[in-house]
């Protein structure tokens, strides 16, 4: 394609009409790199229906993270003794504790750290992990502790503000690691096949646990709290600039 034809493509686009922007690129991208559009366009049209383990675990590693934004906001009001219904700290605990820590964390410790061992790898890292996940199940059952209460008292308010703040300062840094370090490495030490079956093993854990569309149930729950702490609108976190 010459450079008049490029400016022309350029100016005809369409910023209202995505899919036809999305479509006009993927055959410009087949004629530079000899593929065809409609095979790009192909491939994307299959619905994927596998879930690999890393994918599962780090989409997992998502609920965790909106659950440490509604912890850094709750924290932020208590310490501006401003009011908030304690029972959206307290739910949001609870998802912690079974969907965190009772499935997620227990799927590391059971499939993923021991396989690690056996293979002598990362075992200063699994180690850690696994200590982190203990102190976090003890700051989760305070939480949980302190927001069952209908009033907190000035040293509780403060002990509370000190817990949301130590989960999300170990936390933070823990799912980091394993998302860059630990599950990239789980390819390495597993068979394509075991890979593969383990990730069938989390599919079954889940649906036992939460059932068919446990994962996206815990989202609901997690984006209602949001809601109930007016952060669910993902705008008011742009920045004006």
């Amino acid at each position: 394609m010459d450079n008049l034809n490029k400016k022309n493509y350029i100016r005809t686009e369409n910023p209202n009409n995505p899919r036809r922007d999305f479509i006009k690129k993927s055959l410009v991208i087949g004629a530079l790199t000899g593929t065809s559009g409609l095979t790009l366009l192909n491939g994307c049209k299959g619905e994927i229906e596998e879930v690999t383990p890393s994918e599962d675990l780090m989409r997992e590693h998502g609920v965790l993270n909106r659950i440490m934004l509604i912890y850094d906001t709750c924290g932020k009001l208590l310490a501006n003794s401003e009011g908030f219904p304690l029972e959206a700290l307290n739910n949001s605990a609870i998802i912690i504790r079974d969907f965190i820590e009772d499935y997620h964390e227990k799927l590391e410790e059971d499939f993923l750290f021991p396989r690690f061992v056996k293979a002598n790898q990362l075992t200063d890292l699994v180690q850690l992990l696994y200590i982190q996940h203990s102190k976090g199940r003890t700051i989760t059952g305070e939480i949980i502790r302190l927001t069952k209460m209908r009033s907190l008292a000035s040293n509780e308010n403060q002990q509370l503000i000190k817990l949301l703040n130590d989960f999300n300062t170990m936390y933070r840094p823990h799912e980091a690691r394993e998302d860059t370090v630990l599950f990239p490495a789980l390819k390495k030490i597993l068979s394509r096949n075991e890979y593969f079956a383990l990730g069938e093993d989390f599919e079954k854990k889940e649906h036992e646990l939460f059932g068919e569309d446990g994962f996206e149930m815990m989202v609901e729950k997690v984006a209602n709290i949001e809601k109930q702490l007016g952060i669910y609108d993902l705008s008011k976190f742009t920045p004006i600039i």
